[in-house]
Order: structure tokens, then sequence, then C-alpha cells
């Protein structure tokens, strides 16, 4: 099983959109970066923020796109070209519309479930859907014609913090997921109950 080389966080940039539900993934990876005791800094090549860490010893990329959400896959095809990096050693951390606040789930290939970040890099990546997910729950506002707005709010108190809480389980399972033990992984961040 190929180990993951880079993370990506998913989100828009500038101070807009910083706190909407959107940029979960993004949060992740400046948690992260944070953690390893660095910062995400801008790099024009990779089109977003970029930072590399050691986590349980191996080396990491971590990038968070500066392009709008629908253009995520040109900065994450850039990474992968530069560091020879193939799809299914990407992790792409993004928001989910089906897992409620409080929950995430690990997931390898499938389609786009109508992610426009997620869209982009499969389209980026040549049609190449085996990279892995980590979906953070936001849940559903109820009718789909209500997403967009949904997905660029910003959540309550209540639900920031299970947001939170989620990520935080999401960070103390990446060293396993990192390692390649996908099961145990996926064991405990799936039945994690914020």
């Amino acid at each position: 099983m190929p180990q993951v080389k880079a993370i990506i966080g998913l989100g828009n940039p500038g101070g807009d959109y910083a706190e909407t539900r959107h940029n979960a993934g993004a949060w992740l990876v400046e948690i992260l970066a944070r953690q390893a005791g660095t910062e995400l800094r801008p790099e024009k090549k990779f089109l977003g923020l970029y930072a590399k860490v050691s986590l349980e010893g191996q080396e990491l990329h971590l990038l968070e796109p500066t392009t709008f959400m629908n253009r995520s896959g040109a900065a994450v095809a850039a990474l992968c070209q530069f560091y020879k990096i193939a799809p299914d050693e990407l992790l792409v951390a993004h928001d989910e519309l089906d897992i409620p606040p409080g929950a995430a789930r690990y997931k390898q290939g499938g389609g786009h479930g109508g992610h426009n970040g997620l869209r982009d890099i499969i389209s980026a990546l040549g049609n190449d859907r085996n990279f892995h997910r980590l979906r953070i729950g936001i849940g559903h506002p109820g009718d789909s014609r209500q997403v967009t707005n949904y997905v660029l709010g910003r959540p309550g108190k209540a639900e920031l913090g299970a947001i939170g809480g989620a990520i935080g389980e999401c960070l103390a399972t990446l060293p396993l997921a990192v390692a390649g033990d996908w099961a145990r992984a996926m064991s405990r961040l799936h039945s994690f109950k914020g």
C-alpha cells in the first residue's frame, strides 16, 4: 500500500472565507502545520500555502491551495509533478455535506459527490480518482438549493466545536494513516462521536 506523501487541505482563499464551513480541510492542514512547529508559507509554484513536516519520522508535504475551491486541481497537480507524487500517495482533506458535524471519514477513490474541489482535482490528475480523502463532516442544510450559502456560511459555536473535535480526532489518527495502517486509522476515526 503506497504511503501518504502529501496532505492537501481544501478551502477558499482570503479572510472572507477563512471561517466558513467550506474551509474545514484547510483548517486541518493549518493545525497540522502548527502542531509540527511550522507554518504554511506562500509558494508560487504550487499556487498555495506550503510546508514540509515530519510525522512519525516520515516527510510530508502540506498544501493549502490559494486558488478558489473550484480551481484546486492546478495546485495539486503542480505539487504532484514537482515532487513526483502519485495520486494514491495523496490525502485530500475536505468538507463533507453527507456527514454530520462532529464526525469524519477516510475514503479512497470514488467520485466527487458534487464537491467542486474534488471535481477539479480529479480532472487535473487526468481523471485518476484513486487518491485518499479525509471527509470532515459539516452536515447538510436540508435543501439542495441552500447548499452554496450553507458551505460559504460560518458555523455556529456548538457546530464549530463539533467540527473542531472531529478535526482533532483526524489529527490523532493521521500517524496511522500516513504509516499505511488504514484499517486502524478508519476503525478509530469512524467510531468517534464528537
